[in-house]
């Protein structure tokens, strides 16, 4: 349709941001609302405080300074005065003439000058004056304002968007059809879908700011609940169609329970048990199996997926293992060939990776296409067109947030070398990194869920501690003294060599200003540190690092430090990215077989790597990794029967949020617990990578904030689409309209009726 004030130029910038439709532009809600009814006047600012304040523009300066421009603007109000302060400011000389009206949104602070209030770095926006029109006037003044994120420069400003999303609800007054069935309109109380569009632009005089800011009114609760309805109810048309799809009944006989408790290393734990049996419930059923196998670090998911395969290779299927790295890969290989090395039947195992020399490839894809290994693992290679599987029965994905979200379809649907049809293959998906209940929900919502919430016999609780960068002197004089006890440390740094740049591997918590940039946090930092570390380094004195303002390390530079100085005379191994996947083998074997003392690495040690010897993990600028991240890397220790240590290491000054981050590793060991922190921190965007996840980009729902309504539209969805279809009149063309909301608008956005 015809948006008044969009014409073909501004059409092509609205899509470059997506928004293609009259549709798409009014579900783009406002980030934050202002309130012009009852603006704040000066006098009435109290320090800490977020405001609105409007006020005249008295004068403006760039001042030049030797860290960088700060531009400086009065507001006034009578004799009242307000100082707004910009660093970085250049780009704001010109902008603002003594006499303008000017709407300020910031925290407010204390001053030394003049005026006794500032703020530093508000959103601001001009309000119109005597030249704008009348309709401009009052939707910026006098009402409570919705502030818009600016969609392409000054002609997309906020301004703009009000005026436009104003003059299009008043166009489809009366026929913004409804999307979502009346009885759960009723049932949940919501309002309908145009009044929910209009109140969450333009909230009517009286709504709370509160719940405006929270996006909690009853008209933001209805396009939230709105968006997660279809979202679940696409994920349930896809359980559904998937039940409907042919897969392989599996049998579980004793010959096949046999081959299982050949290759146990251990008993299992009740956990394990559990999803184990879930696991092999589904492999018996006659449609493919779709699961998520969600464990902690250590909770033991490998064996669990090494005794599914078991079950497709005795009943004649090949089982294939893709893992997101080589050295993943490999570990991965290396283990199940261990184990099964203890069975009396003779199964043949295959390694599949980019880095294997032609000839090997070669050789190793003849044997999976005939049908002679019927164990295959490996990385992406595995779903290269050359690759085909002759009897493909089982498909296990680690780590499948790693992989693009068709990746795994693209395994599923191997051919045969024969050309012929068969039946789908069953799919377990793992993953160590713990994911909240809330976010398992939408991003494997179409997976049935087996968690491992116990760890095996053996593990023992890791001792977690912060230090200063200050005192690296005791760090490693412990490392070198628990070495010397017949045990292997782990050295991890952020980066290979030099900076940040060209090192695909690493995952920097990037939802805060580096730490160099942040203000110092309060002198209690210190003592704090060494209070908790008191009991590891219970001798040695603090000890001056001329390194520790340096910059980032490196683990190239401290391996040659560290092996030169304070641990020489230990073996010590470097291990990362850029290395080919050969050598990583051969430095990954070392350490495993207790030639190499210490391993200085990057996070490429982060999965994989299982050495129950090592009992020391010390991970240097940790305040520059996220929490998972630190999670995963604690999980490389701890595997033994011998007491372990994590030590976290921190250089310069920590962020607010790192300090969150660290405390909580201090504080527990629970992924869990972690997991549900790390995204109320970061948000479920920041953890995966929506796109690299699959995981929606929400136009209106947050996981983290509406989360209830997550859970309220999971069961609305699974209720709808099992419901008997009742003869009532005009109910089934209601759910006709439900059904054609899904194809037309989420299926276009998402993909989730069709994919997979």
């Amino acid at each position: 349709m015809y948006v008044r004030g969009v014409g073909p130029r501004l059409a092509e910038m609205l899509a470059a941001k997506g928004i293609s439709t009259a549709e798409d532009l009014l579900y783009h809600l406002p980030f934050r609302y202002e309130d012009r009814q009852n603006p704040r006047s000066l006098d009435e600012l109290k320090p800490g405080e977020m405001a609105s304040v409007i006020a005249e523009v008295r004068g403006s300066t760039l001042l030049r300074t030797r860290r960088a421009p700060i531009f400086e603007l009065t507001l006034g109000q009578g004799r009242l005065a307000m100082k707004c302060i910009w660093f970085n400011g250049t780009y704001l000389e010109g902008k603002f003439h003594a006499g303008q009206t000017l709407a300020v949104f910031g925290k407010v602070e204390p001053s030394r000058s003049t005026s006794n209030m500032k703020m530093i770095n508000p959103q601001w926006e001009l309000l119109p004056d005597a030249s704008d029109d009348a309709e401009t006037r009052l939707l910026e003044v006098g009402r409570i304002t919705p502030v818009y994120e600016s969609l392409g420069g000054a002609r997309l400003a906020s301004r703009w968007q009000r005026k436009v999303l104003f003059n299009l609800l008043e166009s489809v007054r009366g026929a913004v059809p409804e999307c979502l069935p009346a009885a759960i309109i009723e049932r949940l109380g919501l309002p309908n879908r145009e009044i929910a569009l209009r109140e969450a632009h333009f909230p009517p005089e009286g709504t709370p700011m509160t719940e405006l800011q929270a996006w909690s009114t009853p008209a933001h609760h209805r396009l939230i609940f709105e968006e997660l309805f279809f979202l679940e109810l696409g994920l349930e048309l896809k359980r559904r169609r998937m039940r409907e799809r042919a897969g392989i009944a599996f049998e579980t006989d004793e010959k096949a329970r046999e081959a299982i408790r050949e290759v146990l290393p251990f008993h299992p734990t009740a956990a394990q048990k559990r999803a184990l049996a879930e696991i092999v419930s589904d492999m018996r059923q006659p449609n493919p199996m779709r699961r998520l196998l969600q464990g902690d670090v250590g909770s033991g998911k490998t064996i669990v997926a090494l005794q599914a395969m078991l079950v497709a290779m005795e009943n004649g299927y090949q089982a294939a293992l893709m893992a997101p790295t080589e050295i993943l890969a490999t570990q991965h290989f290396l283990a199940a060939r261990k184990l099964l090395e203890r069975s009396s039947r003779k199964y043949r195992i295959v390694l599949l990776t980019g880095s294997l020399d032609e000839d090997r490839k070669r050789a190793n894809r003849g044997l999976i296409n005939r049908g002679e290994a019927q164990l295959v693992i490996g990385t992406h290679a595995l779903i290269e067109e050359k690759v085909e599987f002759d009897r493909l029965g089982l498909i296990v994905v680690d780590e499948q947030h790693r992989f693009g979200v068709l990746q795994r379809f693209k395994l599923m649907k191997k051919p045969r070398p024969d050309g012929s049809e068969d039946a789908e293959p069953d799919m377990l998906v793992m993953t160590a990194t713990p994911i909240p209940r809330t976010l398992a929900l939408s991003l494997y919502g179409d997976l049935d869920l087996s968690v491992l919430d116990e760890l095996p016999p053996g593990r023992t609780p890791i001792v977690t501690r912060r230090v200063p960068d200050e005192r690296a002197g005791e760090v490693w004089d412990f490392v070198y003294k628990q070495v010397k006890l017949g045990r292997q440390a782990y050295i991890v740094y952020p980066v290979i060599e030099g900076s940040r740049n060209d090192q695909p591997e690493l995952d920097f918590s990037h939802d805060e200003t580096p730490a160099a940039a942040q203000p110092a946090k309060s002198s209690s930092r210190k003592t704090h540190a060494k209070g908790k570390t008191a009991d590891l380094f219970p001798k040695l004195a603090p000890e001056a690092n001329p390194n520790a303002k340096s910059g980032l390390k490196s683990a190239v530079a401290m391996y040659e430090k560290l092996r030169t100085g304070p641990l020489g005379g230990l073996r010590l191994g470097l291990l990362h990215g850029r290395l080919d996947a050969e050598e990583k083998e051969v430095i990954m074997r070392r350490f495993q077989r207790g030639e190499l003392d210490v391993l200085v690495s990057t996070t490429v040690i982060e999965v994989g790597v299982d050495v129950p010897n090592a009992s020391v993990m010390v991970i240097e600028h940790a305040e520059r990794f996220g929490l998972a991240q630190l999670h995963q890397l604690r999980g490389r220790v701890g595997r033994g029967a011998a007491k372990s240590y994590c030590v976290l290491m921190t250089g310069g000054q920590v962020s607010e949020r790192a300090e969150e981050r660290l405390n909580a590793m201090v504080r527990t060991q629970d992924g869990f617990e972690l997991a549900e922190l790390d995204l109320a921190m970061r948000g479920p965007g920041e953890i995966f990578g929506t796109r690299q996840a699959g995981l929606p980009d929400f136009r209106i729902a947050n996981l983290v904030r509406d989360r209830k309504l997550l859970e309220i539209a999971k069961q609305e969805a699974a209720r709808f689409a099992n419901a008997t279809p009742e003869n009532a009149e005009g109910a089934e063309a209601e759910r006709a309209r439900v059904w054609a909301r899904l194809r037309e608008g989420w299926q276009r956005k998402y993909g989730l009726v069709e994919a997979g």
